[in-house]
């Protein structure tokens, strides 16, 4: 762990180099420091399924990109580790609008733990609870 606290928008640079798709839906890191952070992901037409909701497929994208930045800023902006499982768990529909994610490391160790959860941006109620675990990789030098 580093004790170097980067700041969101650095974390955000390195969220959008690391997962270009990311950089293409314009995902915002709004937060991301001791194993928590929030993600904004904006509206986007082409972001929605049939029936105006926002896809499945978005939303894990935003929620596997929320727990990276929750684990870079716990790891003071320098993380390689890899998603090993993401259950998501679908609570009710997302109206077309900017959808938040608030990510959280549960456990941190060889094999990291974590949770996130997904409402939209003016919602108060939670729409999508997901798990994930994430091997830790040692940054490259």
């Amino acid at each position: 762990m580093d004790d170097a606290a980067p700041s969101s928008a650095s974390i955000q640079d390195v969220v959008h180099r690391g997962v270009p798709l990311a950089a293409a839906w314009g995902i915002e890191v709004l937060a991301a420091a001791g194993g928590s952070a929030t993600c904004r992901l904006p509206w986007r037409e082409s972001l929605l399924r049939p029936g105006g909701t926002v896809s499945g497929p978005a939303l894990m994208g935003l929620a596997d990109v929320a727990m990276w930045a929750a684990l870079l800023g716990l790891t003071g902006g320098r993380d390689e580790s890899l998603t090993t499982s993401l259950t998501i768990h679908f609570l009710r529909r997302l109206d077309p609008g900017p959808v938040l994610a608030e990510a959280r490391v549960l456990k941190p160790g060889r094999i990291i733990v974590g949770e996130v959860m997904i409402r939209g941006e003016t919602a108060t109620e939670i729409a999508a609870h997901v798990t994930t675990s994430w091997a830790a990789v040692v940054p490259r030098s």
